[in-house]
Protein backbone atom coordinates (compact mmCIF):
# COMPACT_ATOMS: atom_id res chain seq x y z
CA UNK A 1 0.00 0.00 0.00
CA UNK A 2 3.07 2.52 0.99
CA UNK A 3 4.25 1.76 -2.47
CA UNK A 4 1.30 3.24 -3.87
CA UNK A 5 1.07 6.33 -1.64
CA UNK A 6 4.52 7.30 -1.82
CA UNK A 7 4.61 8.12 -5.29
CA UNK A 8 1.46 9.70 -5.15
CA UNK A 9 2.83 11.94 -2.83
CA UNK A 10 5.41 12.86 -5.07
CA UNK A 11 3.45 13.55 -8.12
CA UNK A 12 1.65 16.35 -5.51
CA UNK A 13 4.72 17.44 -4.07
CA UNK A 14 6.00 18.38 -8.19
CA UNK A 15 2.35 19.76 -9.12
CA UNK A 16 2.53 22.12 -5.89
CA UNK A 17 4.16 25.25 -5.26
CA UNK A 18 3.15 28.22 -7.43
CA UNK A 19 5.18 30.74 -6.15
CA UNK A 20 3.03 33.56 -4.79
CA UNK A 21 6.32 35.54 -4.73
CA UNK A 22 5.77 39.24 -6.94
CA UNK A 23 7.50 39.01 -10.35
CA UNK A 24 11.09 40.06 -10.34
CA UNK A 25 12.06 43.16 -12.62
CA UNK A 26 15.54 44.72 -12.68
CA UNK A 27 14.79 48.39 -11.28
CA UNK A 28 16.25 50.95 -13.75
CA UNK A 29 19.98 51.85 -13.45
CA UNK A 30 20.10 55.13 -10.81
CA UNK A 31 23.11 56.57 -12.86
CA UNK A 32 23.89 58.46 -16.04
CA UNK A 33 24.22 56.37 -19.26
CA UNK A 34 27.92 57.49 -19.80
CA UNK A 35 30.82 58.37 -17.17
CA UNK A 36 31.96 62.45 -16.68
CA UNK A 37 33.95 63.53 -19.87
CA UNK A 38 34.95 59.68 -20.79
CA UNK A 39 36.25 59.65 -24.53
CA UNK A 40 34.52 57.86 -26.75
CA UNK A 41 37.31 55.35 -27.55
CA UNK A 42 37.29 54.75 -23.84
CA UNK A 43 33.45 53.82 -23.74
CA UNK A 44 34.15 50.83 -26.50
CA UNK A 45 31.98 47.46 -26.49
CA UNK A 46 32.11 44.86 -23.82
CA UNK A 47 35.31 43.46 -23.86
CA UNK A 48 36.95 41.01 -22.01
CA UNK A 49 38.98 42.72 -18.76
CA UNK A 50 43.04 41.17 -18.98
CA UNK A 51 43.55 38.50 -16.22
CA UNK A 52 45.20 40.29 -13.26
CA UNK A 53 48.58 38.50 -14.12
CA UNK A 54 48.57 40.61 -17.45
CA UNK A 55 47.61 43.69 -16.02
CA UNK A 56 49.92 42.94 -13.07
CA UNK A 57 53.37 41.64 -14.72
CA UNK A 58 56.26 42.11 -12.71
CA UNK A 59 56.31 38.65 -11.40
CA UNK A 60 57.46 39.77 -7.54
CA UNK A 61 54.25 41.39 -7.24
CA UNK A 62 52.21 38.43 -9.33
CA UNK A 63 54.13 36.03 -6.36
CA UNK A 64 52.41 38.47 -3.63
CA UNK A 65 49.18 38.16 -5.23
CA UNK A 66 49.42 34.22 -5.46
CA UNK A 67 50.14 33.99 -1.98
CA UNK A 68 47.53 36.42 -0.55
CA UNK A 69 44.91 34.30 -2.43
CA UNK A 70 45.99 31.11 -0.61
CA UNK A 71 46.58 32.96 2.48
CA UNK A 72 45.15 35.58 3.08
CA UNK A 73 42.52 34.87 6.31
CA UNK A 74 39.86 37.43 5.47
CA UNK A 75 39.14 35.97 2.11
CA UNK A 76 39.30 32.58 3.91
CA UNK A 77 36.31 33.39 5.95
CA UNK A 78 34.50 34.69 3.07
CA UNK A 79 35.10 31.09 0.97
CA UNK A 80 33.78 29.32 4.28
CA UNK A 81 30.72 31.98 4.26
CA UNK A 82 30.20 30.46 0.80
CA UNK A 83 30.50 26.90 1.87
CA UNK A 84 27.92 26.96 4.72
CA UNK A 85 25.71 29.05 2.88
CA UNK A 86 25.42 26.71 -0.21
CA UNK A 87 24.90 23.98 2.57
CA UNK A 88 21.73 26.10 3.59
CA UNK A 89 20.41 26.01 0.41
CA UNK A 90 20.73 22.30 -0.02
CA UNK A 91 18.75 21.75 3.49
CA UNK A 92 15.78 24.25 2.19
CA UNK A 93 15.71 22.36 -0.93
CA UNK A 94 15.38 19.47 0.64
CA UNK A 95 12.69 20.30 2.41
CA UNK A 96 10.44 20.24 -1.25
CA UNK A 97 10.55 16.35 -1.01
CA UNK A 98 8.94 13.95 1.68
CA UNK A 99 11.29 12.32 3.93
CA UNK A 100 11.32 8.82 4.33
CA UNK A 101 12.15 6.88 7.71
CA UNK A 102 12.57 3.22 8.01
CA UNK A 103 11.21 2.25 11.82
CA UNK A 104 11.04 -0.64 13.51
CA UNK A 105 9.40 -0.46 16.99
CA UNK A 106 8.64 -2.37 20.11
CA UNK A 107 5.85 -1.43 22.11
CA UNK A 108 5.13 -3.20 25.95
CA UNK A 109 1.75 -2.30 27.76
CA UNK A 110 0.03 -3.42 31.00
CA UNK A 111 -4.13 -3.16 30.87
CA UNK A 112 -5.66 -2.75 33.78
CA UNK A 113 -8.80 -5.21 35.04
CA UNK A 114 -11.47 -2.62 34.80
CA UNK A 115 -10.85 -1.45 31.31
CA UNK A 116 -9.65 -4.94 29.81
CA UNK A 117 -12.30 -6.71 27.80
CA UNK A 118 -11.73 -10.30 29.57
CA UNK A 119 -12.38 -8.50 33.69
CA UNK A 120 -8.76 -9.27 33.56
CA UNK A 121 -5.75 -7.48 33.66
CA UNK A 122 -3.06 -7.95 31.71
CA UNK A 123 0.44 -7.08 29.79
CA UNK A 124 0.42 -6.77 25.55
CA UNK A 125 2.82 -6.45 22.89
CA UNK A 126 3.39 -4.98 19.83
CA UNK A 127 5.68 -5.26 17.06
CA UNK A 128 5.98 -3.15 14.34
CA UNK A 129 8.25 -2.82 11.77
CA UNK A 130 7.66 -0.50 8.22
CA UNK A 131 8.60 2.71 6.31
CA UNK A 132 7.15 6.02 7.83
CA UNK A 133 6.58 9.40 6.50
CA UNK A 134 6.76 12.31 8.63
CA UNK A 135 4.81 15.36 8.22
CA UNK A 136 5.31 16.48 4.61
CA UNK A 137 3.70 19.70 3.60
CA UNK A 138 2.46 20.18 0.31
CA UNK A 139 3.51 23.11 -0.78
CA UNK A 140 0.07 24.30 -3.01
CA UNK A 141 0.59 28.39 -2.49
CA UNK A 142 4.48 27.91 -3.05
CA UNK A 143 5.74 28.85 0.89
CA UNK A 144 9.01 26.37 0.61
CA UNK A 145 9.71 27.40 -3.31
CA UNK A 146 9.61 30.83 -1.86
CA UNK A 147 12.18 29.95 1.12
CA UNK A 148 13.85 27.56 -1.38
CA UNK A 149 14.66 30.57 -3.84
CA UNK A 150 15.39 32.77 -1.15
CA UNK A 151 18.48 30.24 0.18
CA UNK A 152 19.28 30.19 -3.74
CA UNK A 153 19.66 33.35 -3.96
CA UNK A 154 21.73 34.20 -0.86
CA UNK A 155 23.87 31.33 -1.65
CA UNK A 156 24.88 33.09 -4.78
CA UNK A 157 24.99 36.49 -3.17
CA UNK A 158 27.56 35.08 -0.76
CA UNK A 159 29.33 33.49 -4.01
CA UNK A 160 29.60 36.91 -5.19
CA UNK A 161 30.76 38.55 -2.50
CA UNK A 162 33.21 36.16 -2.21
CA UNK A 163 34.57 37.02 -5.74
CA UNK A 164 34.39 41.07 -4.66
CA UNK A 165 36.74 40.13 -1.98
CA UNK A 166 39.16 38.52 -4.43
CA UNK A 167 39.43 41.44 -6.57
CA UNK A 168 39.85 43.52 -3.12
CA UNK A 169 42.13 41.63 -2.12
CA UNK A 170 44.42 41.80 -5.50
CA UNK A 171 43.82 45.62 -5.76
CA UNK A 172 45.00 45.86 -1.99
CA UNK A 173 48.33 43.78 -2.30
CA UNK A 174 48.97 45.42 -5.39
CA UNK A 175 48.54 48.99 -3.80
CA UNK A 176 50.94 47.95 -0.72
CA UNK A 177 53.63 46.82 -2.85
CA UNK A 178 53.58 49.88 -5.30
CA UNK A 179 53.92 52.01 -1.96
CA UNK A 180 56.41 49.85 -0.32
CA UNK A 181 58.67 50.93 -3.51
CA UNK A 182 57.87 54.18 -3.47
CA UNK A 183 58.64 54.42 0.44
CA UNK A 184 61.77 52.70 -0.25
CA UNK A 185 62.81 55.15 -3.68
CA UNK A 186 61.64 58.06 -1.07
CA UNK A 187 64.35 56.68 1.59
CA UNK A 188 67.09 56.43 -0.90
CA UNK A 189 66.25 60.04 -2.11
CA UNK A 190 66.26 61.23 1.24
CA UNK A 191 69.35 59.38 2.12
CA UNK A 192 71.39 60.85 -1.12
CA UNK A 193 70.10 64.37 0.07
CA UNK A 194 71.61 63.34 3.87
CA UNK A 195 74.96 62.45 2.25
CA UNK A 196 75.35 65.74 -0.02
CA UNK A 197 74.01 68.09 2.94
CA UNK A 198 76.88 66.16 5.37
CA UNK A 199 79.14 67.00 2.57
CA UNK A 200 77.87 70.72 2.40
CA UNK A 201 78.18 71.33 6.16
CA UNK A 202 81.64 69.19 6.01
CA UNK A 203 82.64 71.99 4.03
CA UNK A 204 81.14 74.96 6.27
CA UNK A 205 82.82 73.21 9.36
CA UNK A 206 86.28 73.52 7.86
CA UNK A 207 85.27 77.04 6.62
CA UNK A 208 84.48 78.37 9.94
CA UNK A 209 87.50 77.00 11.42
CA UNK A 210 89.57 78.44 8.94
CA UNK A 211 87.74 81.82 10.16
CA UNK A 212 86.20 82.18 6.57
CA UNK A 213 82.95 81.14 6.67
CA UNK A 214 80.44 82.43 9.32
CA UNK A 215 78.52 80.73 12.17
CA UNK A 216 75.23 81.54 10.47
CA UNK A 217 75.92 79.26 7.40
CA UNK A 218 77.24 76.53 9.45
CA UNK A 219 74.46 75.98 11.58
CA UNK A 220 72.38 76.55 8.37
CA UNK A 221 74.25 73.70 7.01
CA UNK A 222 73.82 71.63 10.07
CA UNK A 223 70.34 72.24 10.59
CA UNK A 224 69.78 70.94 6.52
CA UNK A 225 71.36 67.76 7.27
CA UNK A 226 69.75 67.18 10.69
CA UNK A 227 66.43 67.21 8.52
CA UNK A 228 67.38 65.16 5.50
CA UNK A 229 68.60 62.37 8.30
CA UNK A 230 65.39 62.80 10.18
CA UNK A 231 63.42 62.35 6.54
CA UNK A 232 65.56 59.38 5.75
CA UNK A 233 64.70 57.61 9.25
CA UNK A 234 61.41 58.41 9.25
CA UNK A 235 60.95 56.78 5.48
CA UNK A 236 62.43 53.69 7.26
CA UNK A 237 60.14 53.73 9.81
CA UNK A 238 57.55 53.62 6.68
CA UNK A 239 59.02 51.10 5.00
CA UNK A 240 58.56 48.72 7.69
CA UNK A 241 55.63 49.24 8.53
CA UNK A 242 54.55 48.83 4.57
CA UNK A 243 56.33 45.69 4.93
CA UNK A 244 54.17 44.70 7.99
CA UNK A 245 51.31 45.64 6.14
CA UNK A 246 51.87 43.51 3.54
CA UNK A 247 52.61 40.54 5.51
CA UNK A 248 49.22 41.18 7.39
CA UNK A 249 47.23 41.08 3.65
CA UNK A 250 49.39 38.18 2.55
CA UNK A 251 48.51 36.35 5.25
CA UNK A 252 52.46 34.30 5.64
CA UNK A 253 55.84 35.14 5.59
CA UNK A 254 57.27 37.38 2.82
CA UNK A 255 59.53 36.00 0.39
CA UNK A 256 62.84 38.28 0.06
CA UNK A 257 61.58 40.92 -2.05
CA UNK A 258 63.95 42.78 -4.65
CA UNK A 259 60.80 45.57 -4.65
CA UNK A 260 63.80 48.51 -6.45
CA UNK A 261 62.31 51.27 -7.76
CA UNK A 262 62.78 50.19 -11.13
CA UNK A 263 58.76 49.69 -11.02
CA UNK A 264 58.43 52.96 -10.91
CA UNK A 265 61.14 54.35 -12.94
CA UNK A 266 60.37 53.00 -16.20
CA UNK A 267 57.90 54.27 -18.21
CA UNK A 268 54.49 53.03 -18.20
CA UNK A 269 52.14 53.33 -21.17
CA UNK A 270 48.75 53.94 -20.57
CA UNK A 271 46.32 50.84 -19.83
CA UNK A 272 43.81 50.42 -22.39
CA UNK A 273 41.18 49.03 -20.08
CA UNK A 274 38.04 48.73 -22.13
CA UNK A 275 35.67 50.69 -19.44
CA UNK A 276 32.63 50.42 -21.72
CA UNK A 277 29.32 52.04 -20.27
CA UNK A 278 27.80 51.72 -16.96
CA UNK A 279 25.17 49.38 -17.80
CA UNK A 280 27.73 47.05 -18.54
CA UNK A 281 29.03 47.31 -14.42
CA UNK A 282 25.90 44.85 -13.71
CA UNK A 283 27.47 41.97 -15.27
CA UNK A 284 31.35 42.60 -14.59
CA UNK A 285 30.92 43.97 -11.09
CA UNK A 286 30.23 40.85 -8.69
CA UNK A 287 29.32 43.07 -6.19
CA UNK A 288 26.60 44.66 -7.65
CA UNK A 289 25.44 41.35 -8.79
CA UNK A 290 25.35 40.16 -4.81
CA UNK A 291 23.03 43.11 -4.62
CA UNK A 292 20.75 42.49 -7.16
CA UNK A 293 20.87 38.54 -5.58
CA UNK A 294 19.91 40.06 -2.09
CA UNK A 295 17.50 41.78 -3.82
CA UNK A 296 15.64 38.53 -5.48
CA UNK A 297 16.18 36.76 -1.76
CA UNK A 298 14.05 39.67 -0.36
CA UNK A 299 11.45 39.71 -3.27
CA UNK A 300 11.19 35.45 -2.61
CA UNK A 301 10.58 35.69 1.30
CA UNK A 302 7.61 37.95 -0.15
CA UNK A 303 6.27 35.06 -1.64
CA UNK A 304 6.82 32.96 1.89
CA UNK A 305 5.35 35.66 3.80
CA UNK A 306 2.26 36.18 1.61
CA UNK A 307 2.07 31.93 1.29
CA UNK A 308 1.40 32.05 5.22
CA UNK A 309 -2.25 33.48 5.32
CA UNK A 310 -3.58 30.53 3.11
CA UNK A 311 -4.18 26.87 4.37
CA UNK A 312 -1.02 24.17 4.88
CA UNK A 313 -1.85 20.70 3.84
CA UNK A 314 0.43 18.20 5.81
CA UNK A 315 0.29 14.38 5.02
CA UNK A 316 2.00 11.66 7.57
CA UNK A 317 1.67 7.73 6.52
CA UNK A 318 2.96 4.71 7.45
CA UNK A 319 3.28 1.45 5.63
CA UNK A 320 4.74 -1.98 7.39
CA UNK A 321 3.89 -5.22 9.32
CA UNK A 322 2.52 -5.45 12.72
CA UNK A 323 1.73 -8.35 15.19
CA UNK A 324 1.50 -9.22 18.98
CA UNK A 325 4.23 -11.95 18.89
CA UNK A 326 7.80 -11.25 17.13
CA UNK A 327 7.41 -14.55 15.60
CA UNK A 328 4.67 -13.61 13.81
CA UNK A 329 5.97 -10.13 12.48
CA UNK A 330 6.32 -11.27 8.91
CA UNK A 331 3.75 -13.58 8.31
CA UNK A 332 0.63 -13.63 6.06
CA UNK A 333 -1.89 -11.29 7.42
CA UNK A 334 0.08 -9.01 9.54
CA UNK A 335 0.27 -5.97 7.27
CA UNK A 336 -0.32 -2.15 8.25
CA UNK A 337 -0.56 0.99 6.82
CA UNK A 338 -2.08 4.29 8.13
CA UNK A 339 -2.32 7.62 5.81
CA UNK A 340 -2.94 10.80 7.69
CA UNK A 341 -3.46 13.98 5.93
CA UNK A 342 -3.96 17.14 8.07
CA UNK A 343 -5.08 20.98 6.84
CA UNK A 344 -4.48 23.92 8.74
CA UNK A 345 -5.71 27.04 8.21
CA UNK A 346 -4.73 30.36 9.91
CA UNK A 347 -7.98 32.18 11.66
CA UNK A 348 -6.04 34.20 14.27
CA UNK A 349 -2.79 34.88 14.78
CA UNK A 350 -2.39 38.25 16.63
CA UNK A 351 -2.03 39.86 13.51
CA UNK A 352 1.81 38.04 12.81
CA UNK A 353 1.33 36.88 9.51
CA UNK A 354 0.10 40.55 8.43
CA UNK A 355 3.49 41.68 10.33
CA UNK A 356 5.66 39.35 8.71
CA UNK A 357 4.63 40.60 5.28
CA UNK A 358 4.99 43.98 6.06
CA UNK A 359 8.55 43.29 7.16
CA UNK A 360 9.17 41.28 4.04
CA UNK A 361 7.92 43.82 1.43
CA UNK A 362 10.06 47.03 4.01
CA UNK A 363 13.40 44.95 3.98
CA UNK A 364 12.89 44.26 -0.11
CA UNK A 365 12.58 48.29 0.00
CA UNK A 366 16.03 48.50 1.72
CA UNK A 367 17.54 45.49 -0.85
CA UNK A 368 16.24 47.84 -3.08
CA UNK A 369 18.20 50.77 -1.91
CA UNK A 370 21.22 48.57 -1.31
CA UNK A 371 21.31 47.64 -4.72
CA UNK A 372 21.15 50.80 -6.17
CA UNK A 373 23.40 52.47 -3.62
CA UNK A 374 26.17 49.56 -5.29
CA UNK A 375 25.71 50.94 -8.75
CA UNK A 376 26.21 54.34 -8.04
CA UNK A 377 29.18 53.51 -5.51
CA UNK A 378 30.56 51.83 -8.86
CA UNK A 379 29.82 54.40 -10.95
CA UNK A 380 31.61 56.77 -8.81
CA UNK A 381 35.38 54.46 -8.61
CA UNK A 382 34.87 54.21 -12.16
CA UNK A 383 34.36 58.04 -12.75
CA UNK A 384 37.19 58.71 -10.14
CA UNK A 385 39.54 56.90 -12.01
CA UNK A 386 39.05 57.95 -15.10
CA UNK A 387 39.32 61.55 -14.24
CA UNK A 388 42.74 60.61 -12.28
CA UNK A 389 43.79 58.60 -15.09
CA UNK A 390 42.89 61.83 -17.85
CA UNK A 391 45.37 64.05 -16.27
CA UNK A 392 48.13 62.02 -14.51
CA UNK A 393 50.32 61.66 -17.17
CA UNK A 394 51.02 65.41 -17.61
CA UNK A 395 51.21 65.41 -13.91
CA UNK A 396 54.05 63.48 -14.29
CA UNK A 397 55.56 64.99 -17.08
CA UNK A 398 54.73 68.46 -15.33
CA UNK A 399 57.27 66.79 -11.88
CA UNK A 400 59.63 65.47 -14.22
CA UNK A 401 60.58 68.80 -15.71
CA UNK A 402 60.75 70.33 -12.25
CA UNK A 403 63.09 67.70 -11.05
CA UNK A 404 65.42 68.35 -13.91
CA UNK A 405 65.02 72.27 -13.01
CA UNK A 406 65.49 72.10 -9.88
CA UNK A 407 68.35 69.66 -10.41
CA UNK A 408 69.74 72.43 -12.63
CA UNK A 409 69.65 75.37 -10.16
CA UNK A 410 71.19 72.96 -7.75
CA UNK A 411 74.33 72.84 -9.82
CA UNK A 412 74.44 76.36 -10.54
CA UNK A 413 74.43 77.31 -6.74
CA UNK A 414 76.67 74.39 -5.62
CA UNK A 415 78.97 76.25 -8.30
CA UNK A 416 78.24 79.98 -7.29
CA UNK A 417 78.89 78.98 -3.19
CA UNK A 418 82.32 77.47 -4.17
CA UNK A 419 83.00 80.07 -5.90
CA UNK A 420 82.02 82.32 -3.42
CA UNK A 421 79.61 84.83 -5.26
CA UNK A 422 76.61 83.46 -2.76
CA UNK A 423 76.21 82.50 0.56
CA UNK A 424 74.87 79.04 1.57
CA UNK A 425 71.24 80.31 1.66
CA UNK A 426 70.97 79.60 -2.06
CA UNK A 427 72.62 76.45 -1.97
CA UNK A 428 70.13 75.44 0.97
CA UNK A 429 67.22 76.34 -0.77
CA UNK A 430 67.96 74.43 -3.71
CA UNK A 431 68.75 71.64 -2.77
CA UNK A 432 65.36 71.44 -0.26
CA UNK A 433 63.01 72.13 -3.53
CA UNK A 434 65.24 69.23 -5.31
CA UNK A 435 64.45 66.77 -2.36
CA UNK A 436 60.92 68.06 -2.75
CA UNK A 437 60.50 67.83 -6.48
CA UNK A 438 61.83 64.07 -6.55
CA UNK A 439 60.00 62.78 -3.72
CA UNK A 440 56.74 64.43 -5.46
CA UNK A 441 57.40 62.89 -8.85
CA UNK A 442 57.78 59.76 -6.83
CA UNK A 443 54.45 60.31 -5.65
CA UNK A 444 53.16 60.71 -8.87
CA UNK A 445 54.29 58.05 -10.30
CA UNK A 446 52.84 55.93 -7.49
CA UNK A 447 49.68 57.81 -8.17
CA UNK A 448 49.32 56.04 -11.52
CA UNK A 449 50.20 52.84 -10.27
CA UNK A 450 47.16 52.92 -7.68
CA UNK A 451 45.07 54.84 -9.76
CA UNK A 452 45.46 52.00 -12.76
CA UNK A 453 44.56 49.42 -9.50
CA UNK A 454 41.58 50.85 -9.00
CA UNK A 455 40.02 51.05 -12.26
CA UNK A 456 41.15 47.74 -12.81
CA UNK A 457 39.03 46.67 -9.72
CA UNK A 458 35.84 49.19 -10.29
CA UNK A 459 35.29 47.49 -13.73
CA UNK A 460 35.21 43.85 -12.23
CA UNK A 461 38.72 43.07 -13.07
CA UNK A 462 40.61 40.08 -11.03
CA UNK A 463 37.59 37.86 -10.99
CA UNK A 464 37.87 34.31 -9.66
CA UNK A 465 37.79 32.56 -13.21
CA UNK A 466 40.98 34.53 -14.04
CA UNK A 467 43.45 33.23 -11.54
Amino acid sequence: MFKAIYPAVLGLSLLAGCSMAPEYQRPASPVASSYPDASPQAETGSEALPQWRSFYPHQELQHLIQLALQHNRDLRVSELNTERVRAYYRIQNAARLPTLNATASDTRARTPADLSYTGESGISDTYAVGLQMPAYELDFFGRILSLKDQALQQYLATEEAERSAEISLVAAVANQYHQLVALKEQAKLAGEAMTSAKRAYDINQDSFDAGVGTELDLKTAEAQYQAYRASQLAYLDQVNQAQNALVWLVGSELPTLAADSSLLQREHAPVDLPVGLPSELLTRRPDIRAAEHTLKAANANIGAARAAFFPSVRLTAFGGTASAELSDLFKSGSAQWSFTPQITLPIFTGGRNKANLEVANVEQRIELAQYERAIQTAFREVADALAVSRTIDQRIDAQSARVAAAQRRSTLSNQRFDAGVDSYLPVLLAQQELFSAQRDLVQAKLTKLNNQSALFAALGGGLKSNF
